[in-house]
């Protein structure tokens, strides 16, 4: 499922005319670092990240929804800020390390 998410995020961020930077899937979150064109809303690429990737999922795997709280794979919110060059590599160092800083 990891990879499937993972394809489903590349392609999307694509169409929205963007490239994902750095990308790290948990099991309970998603860390992504996006290099995004400013011609699509931040709040309608979120819309589109967590609607699809959703319906794709459930449809592929529907034992999912009966395995989640609520049956909702996303909650509504979500944390975005911009990035300076400057500071690029520090995120996407943090993003690599957040597996091995949780313990995953």
């Amino acid at each position: 499922m990891k990879q499937e998410l993972e394809q489903l995020l590349i392609s999307m961020t694509e169409q929205f005319g963007g490239k994902i930077l750095e990308m790290e899937i948990m099991p309970d979150h998603v860390h992504m670092l996006v290099d995004a064109s400013p011609k699509n809303s931040l709040s309608s690429m979120m819309k589109g990240y967590k609607g699809v990737s959703a319906r794709m999922l459930f449809m592929h795997h529907p034992e999912l929804k009966k395995q989640l709280w609520g049956g909702h794979l996303w909650q509504p919110s979500y944390f975005a800020c911009t990035v300076s060059e400057r500071s690029e590599e520090l995120i996407k160092e943090y993003i690599r390390n957040q597996k091995t800083s949780k313990g995953k």
